[in-house]
């Protein structure tokens, strides 16, 4: 069952279009990666889908409901969360703030205080530094707290735009385990990240974004295969 269906969706910045007819689905359950190079649109793709950028054509379902055009406090009250590039956590406010502040909207207060206790569940190091103040943790560190943020907001749908982003090897490995853990638990994914190897291991489905079209799509481990995925973003073209 698609829990996001996008339809033919063209964006602009001003007068340059930097979506052309994007269309793909989103099975309930899984997780999905969108690939691309810098400025294929990726980024642009999730804010669109989050609201915080509106298509000139095109629709976009989620749970079988049109929501093109919706506010982003109106998405994530119905589910569909971003957490965006670089993190954007309030990092003079200490790591509860920040977690609480993610469950501002109505449906995900009520639950605030089990959700908590499962995002320290699979970050413990948040636990420790619960009243840190998020600008002191480290890189990996702040993108738990964003991950946690985000999963505050009981999403159905959670949106990730470069979660491994100037992180360890090590700490990239703790991001996308996280994520493998948040889609057993229940929670649909879709991932932009620049770490293709590691985003095609954990993926369901994989789509390829080029200048704003998607070119390719099909099983994440077929295009990991795929002799145009490997030779453009594996860094495979000499095997």
């Amino acid at each position: 069952m698609s829990l996001l269906e996008v339809r033919g969706i063209d964006v602009f910045y001003g007068n340059v279009q930097a979506l052309w007819g994007v269309s793909f689905d989103v099975t309930e359950g899984q997780i999905v990666t969108v690939i691309g190079a810098n400025g294929a649109g990726k980024s642009t793709t999730l804010k669109t889908l989050a609201g915080l950028m509106k298509p000139k054509t095109g629709t976009v379902l989620f749970g079988g409901r049109d929501v093109t055009g919706l506010a982003p406090f109106e998405l994530v009250e119905q589910g569909l969360v971003l957490i965006p590039e670089a993190r954007q956590l309030w990092p003079a406010m200490t790591v509860l703030e920040n977690l609480e502040l993610g469950a501002y909207g109505r449906r995900a207060r009520r639950d605030r205080a089990r959700t908590l206790e499962s995002i320290f569940a699979m970050f413990p190091h948040l636990k420790e530094r619960v009243r840190q103040n998020a600008g002191t943790l480290s890189g990996g560190e702040q993108q738990m707290c964003a991950i946690g943020r985000g999963l505050m907001a009981r999403p159905k749908l959670l949106l990730l735009d470069e979660p491994a982003l100037g992180l360890a090897p090590m700490l990239v490995r703790e991001v996308f385990t996280s994520l493998k853990t948040i889609r057993d638990q229940g929670v649909t994914v879709v991932l932009v990240e620049q770490n293709v190897s590691h985003a095609l291991a954990i993926a369901d489905r994989a789509f390829v974004l080029e200048t704003g079209r998607i070119t390719l799509s099909g099983p994440a481990r077929e295009l990991a295969r795929d002799r145009r995925v490997r030779d453009s973003y594996l860094g495979l073209a000499s095997l």
